[in-house]
């Protein structure tokens, strides 16, 4: 029996005409160069999930054709990020000749940005040795951890945070391929709880999927293991209210009904305290606690005291 794709890859784009949405401009100048069949070292700078990787693999596609697998080598720098897989790996495979007449072979970095000072400069020098025979494309999240010699030599594209829109328009089409029915607050959920992340969104339809006849706003929120936003701003409500007590059992509801770590009720805290109407003084106050106790967490206090002195702060803040 055969094993299905996970949809992610099922429905990759092979080409630059294949529904690459959210970066028209984007594919429109990577276009360009695969019709000229030339072009430089590239960055692609953007958050998560946006088309960084699919545009790179569309365009070695474009480019090599039939010798695709033996002219493009893809990386992922957050897995191996020192030194040694610039000068062993990259640096072997730059050395070689391009496969079938083709110019140049194409290695595709993912998250560069993880690697460290010392292994960006030797890829420096790698970039300048084999200009030849290889051209790079780096992907990161920030481009401005990468230190500025290369990005020097690189063409950079920004991609752009993908809209409601642009999700939807993609899970749709998806949906209708693969026979899913989704109800309109699924969409809405998905669009939530994958934070403009399209790689989650299709993630988490086809997990949603398997759960029952409809996808609905209950089954994505399940699979995604995120609360209601309406729960979240009640538990904000409720604190600035006075209510420390019910705010408390609402926050152990989100803990372990939901399963949510502390630092998943942070980031919904802060996403839903954006649209309260409050005086904007507040506001930035309750932004600055967040950030700040945020920090805490991740430098290793104990989640539940930070949360539940944030719902303090949240209750001298109402008075």
């Amino acid at each position: 029996m055969e094993i299905e794709l996970p949809w992610t890859e099922k429905y990759r784009a092979k080409r630059l005409d294949d529904n690459i949405v959210g970066q028209e401009e984007i594919v429109k100048r990577l276009k360009a160069y695969a019709k000229q069949r030339s072009m430089p070292n590239l960055l692609f700078a953007g958050p998560p999930g946006v088309g960084k990787t699919l545009c790179a693999i569309a365009l070695a596609h474009e480019l090599f054709g039939d010798s695709f697998g033996q002219n493009f080598m893809e990386l992922n720098a957050s897995d191996e990020r020192g030194i040694d897989v610039v000068r062993e790996q990259i640096k072997n495979y730059a050395a070689t000749l391009p496969f079938g007449g083709i110019r140049f072979k194409v290695i595709f970095l993912d998250e560069a940005d993880a690697l460290t000072r010392e292994a960006q400069n030797a890829l420096r020098r790698t970039m300048e040795t084999t200009s030849a025979t290889t051209r790079f494309i780096l992907s990161a999240n920030y481009s401005s951890k990468i230190i500025e010699p290369i990005q020097s030599r690189c063409a950079l594209f920004r991609f752009r945070p993908l809209n409601e829109e642009h999700v939807i328009e993609r899970l749709k089409h998806i949906a209708q391929k693969e026979k899913a029915h989704v109800e309109a607050d699924g969409y809405k959920a998905l669009v939530y709880a994958s934070e403009g992340d399209m790689r989650k969104a299709i993630n988490f339809l086809q997990t949603a999927s398997t759960l029952g006849e409809k996808v609905s706003e209950d089954t994505v929120f399940k699979v995604a293991a995120k609360a209601r936003p309406k729960e979240v701003k009640e538990l904000i409500e409720l604190a600035m209210d006075g209510k420390f007590e019910p705010a408390r059992k609402k926050l152990d509801a989100l803990l372990y009904e939901y399963g949510l770590s502390g630092e998943d009720v942070i980031l919904q805290l802060y996403r839903e305290t954006i649209g309260l109407d409050i005086d904007q003084r507040k506001k930035v106050d309750l932004i600055d606690k967040i950030g700040e106790y945020n920090f805490r967490m991740t430098e290793g206090a104990n989640e539940r005291i930070q949360l539940e002195a944030l719902l303090a702060y949240l209750v001298l803040i109402g008075k």
